[in-house]
This record gives structure tokens, C-alpha cells and sequence, in this order.
């Protein structure tokens, strides 16, 4: 899925700047705070999951949690 947004109002959006941002994804540093809020901005669902011994698992998403 393509998104129209550059990379600058990307960082605009998430508060950083480009160079800063450019320096991140180089050193592989973006943080998980920091996916959340791309996520948000270009209307995408991120997750990320730790399964403990393939029973429980610890997620982190910025998708809405439907209640039973």
C-alpha cells in the first residue's frame, strides 16, 4: 500500500526531523514509541509480539482491541 507522504511530512508528523530521522533508520534505531506514531500517521496497523513458550504472548500494537 502506497502512501502520498513524503519522508519529510512524515517526520514533520511524528516530530523529528529528517536528518534526525534519516540517522535512525541508518544505525537501525528507531524506537517502538517511534513506529507507533508512523503507524498512526500513515493509518497503518503496527504489532509487535513476544510468545512465551507458545502459550502466552506480550503484544504491543496501535490497533483497537475489540472487546468480546
Amino acid at each position: 500500500m502506497k502512501q502520498n507522504i513524503s519522508l519529510a511530512e512524515l517526520c514533520r508528523r511524528i516530530g523529528q526531523t529528517p536528518q534526525n530521522f534519516n540517522k535512525k533508520l541508518k544505525r537501525g534505531t528507531v524506537s517502538t514509541g517511534e513506529m507507533l506514531k508512523i503507524a498512526d500517521v500513515l493509518g497503518i496497523v503496527f504489532e509487535q509480539r513476544f510468545i512465551i513458550k507458545g502459550k502466552s504472548s506480550i503484544e504491543i500494537t496501535n490497533r483497537e482491541v475489540e472487546h468480546e
